[in-house]
């Protein structure tokens, strides 16, 4: 449901949308790692990086499982399963301030933190860079870096982030 989110965020048109330039591995990648990528509170601490990064995954995985409930209400379908329209309109009523109701408070807040994700998740890979069509990126960054981890490109073997920011093994 992650990439599809993505992709209705910012779709395929005459420039490669959000599946093409994987944004929803992105997104799974800083959700799981407990990555906001904004965040309204003071951050001072490790502990409080880390604390942040816990509400912004618990909040994450929240507001998908409210994306089905909604729709579920609505359509008598998970999102995934409902018609083309329906998922737009149910989007609609949280991306578009005209038509929000009260109701779906904790959606639009979910829909803001995965329509940032998405922005910040496109606009740092190769294409949404190319996207922005800025001569001085290639100056500026000619060669794009690569995954540190290409032995384990879906980071299933990546350390759990400690208090104190250091694993076990150091």
């Amino acid at each position: 449901m992650v990439e599809y989110l993505a992709e209705m965020i910012i779709p395929e048109d005459d420039t490669p949308g959000a599946k093409q330039a994987g944004v929803a591995e992105f997104i799974d990648f800083m959700v799981a790692n407990r990555v906001p990528v904004s965040n309204s509170r003071d951050i001072r601490s490790t502990d409080d990086a880390i604390e942040a990064g816990n509400e912004a995954q618990n909040r994450f995985v929240a507001g998908l499982d409210w994306i089905n409930a909604r729709s579920q209400s609505l359509f008598k379908h998970d999102f995934m399963q409902c018609a083309p329209e329906e998922q737009n309109s149910l989007l609609e009523e949280l991306a578009y301030k005209e038509k929000f109701k009260p109701t779906t408070e904790s959606g639009r807040e979910f829909f803001q933190m995965i329509r940032t994700y998405t922005v910040v998740g496109y606009y740092t890979t190769e294409i949404g860079l190319e996207t922005l069509g800025d001569p001085g990126l290639q100056t500026a960054w000619s060669q794009m870096p690569g995954c540190p981890h290409p032995d384990d490109p879906e980071h299933k073997n990546l350390r759990e982030p400690t208090a104190a920011g250091l694993s076990n093994n150091s």
